[in-house]
């Protein structure tokens, strides 16, 4: 079997030293004798693999003392709910919707409180980052809320809101340990580890402990209370073992890679391949206004479906897999996360190439 180049958008190509490596401690964990899907969490090996994975994303992230580390579970859609419950305290807050993941997320917390939309590129079919020179943050609000960056669009902040020191709150499911961030311009990072970090199953919350509080919503599960889980060290309930452990060899990869700023490199050399062709080429055009341009995520059409759908088929038949866009935007596109090898790109820009010269 030869591996395909994986441009999913989610769940997404893994580093394959790190599958390599896990299928080798897969019936057989560092002498355990037991895989690592069948040991107790609470163990000591287990426990071993959840503190050295939150060391190792503190040491990539620079994450300071005074923020929590927590591995969850329900996808970010479940934090859509837990983020108002937790944080609502005056029942206010300001979203920036900047495609559906944020539309979902306000929509949410209407339930809970005043939820206000502050900024918004809907006009613009979501294309594009809204200006926020202006943003008209509520005063009162406990959090403005964005989705740093937009699988479905390909669009991406680049310079994070001024709220005025009101907490930001930042889905970045889809550009988790990408590049490097500053930790303490935000009051809660969190995202899904499918798209960059690890298998579907996990959830990681980046959240400042002034704002892990007792005093939640009424009604509010036990389950969905920061605090209960911060002060059992993600380990409330039985949580996604095995996601854990893959997660881990991929900060250990991430590591390796140069940190951060050494990721970052790669990142903005593989998008930079794809963006020049999209830009010169005759056939495709990227969809994304080009001062927000997304790293992870790059969608563009040919502005014809049927000729879209022969490429995307096309393109299957040669190992570039999973291109078709988003059903609720059609086209293709191409999600070029940490763990793509340059080499995956190069095939695509070919292919695409090709497939322009013959259906000019």
């Amino acid at each position: 079997m030869s591996r395909v180049y994986n441009f999913s958008a989610g769940p997404a190509v893994l580093p394959e030293e790190v599958l390599q490596e896990a299928a080798k401690e897969m019936l057989d964990y560092r002498g355990t004798g037991m895989s690592v899907m069948e040991m107790s969490h609470r163990s000591a090996a287990f426990e071993t693999i959840i503190q050295d994975a939150e060391k190792d994303i503190r040491t990539l992230l620079n994450i300071p003392e005074d923020y929590e580390v927590l591995f969850l579970q329900g996808g970010a859609s479940l934090q859509f709910a837990m983020i108002p419950m937790n944080l609502m305290k005056h029942k206010k807050a300001d979203y920036i919707l900047t495609g559906q993941w944020a539309k979902k997320a306000w929509k949410e917390a209407q339930k809970y409180g005043e939820a206000k939309a502050a900024a918004s590129s809907e006009e613009q079919n979501f294309s594009c980052i809204p200006d926020l020179s202006e943003l008209s943050a509520s005063g009162d609000a406990d959090y403005v809320y964005i989705c740093e960056n937009n699988t479905i669009y390909g669009t991406k902040f680049h310079t994070l809101p001024d709220t005025k020191g009101i907490p930001l709150v930042a889905d970045v499911s889809s550009c988790f340990l990408s590049e490097p961030v500053d930790i303490t311009k935000y009051g809660i990072m969190y995202g899904g580890v499918q798209k960059n970090i690890g298998p579907a199953g996990v959830t990681i919350v980046i959240i400042r402990k002034d704002l892990i509080r007792e005093e939640v919503l009424p009604g509010t599960p036990t389950m969905m209370q920061y605090h209960v889980h911060a002060k059992a060290g993600s380990l409330y309930n039985t949580p996604p073992a095995y996601g854990i452990y893959i997660c881990g060899k991929v900060f250990r990869w991430l590591l390796d890679q140069g940190g951060l700023p050494g990721i970052q490199k790669k990142n903005q050399k593989k998008a930079a391949l794809l963006y020049e062709y999209l830009d010169d080429s005759r056939l495709f055009s990227g969809t994304a206004a080009k001062k927000d341009r997304s790293l992870m995520n790059v969608p563009f059409v040919t502005g014809d479906k049927d000729l879209d759908a022969r490429f995307t088929a096309a393109a299957a038949e040669h190992g570039l897999v999973n291109l078709k866009g988003h059903r609720s935007v059609g086209g293709m596109r191409a999600s070029l996360y940490n763990a793509m090898p340059y080499e995956g790109v190069e095939a695509l820009v070919s292919f695409m190439e090709k497939f322009e010269k013959e259906n000019r």
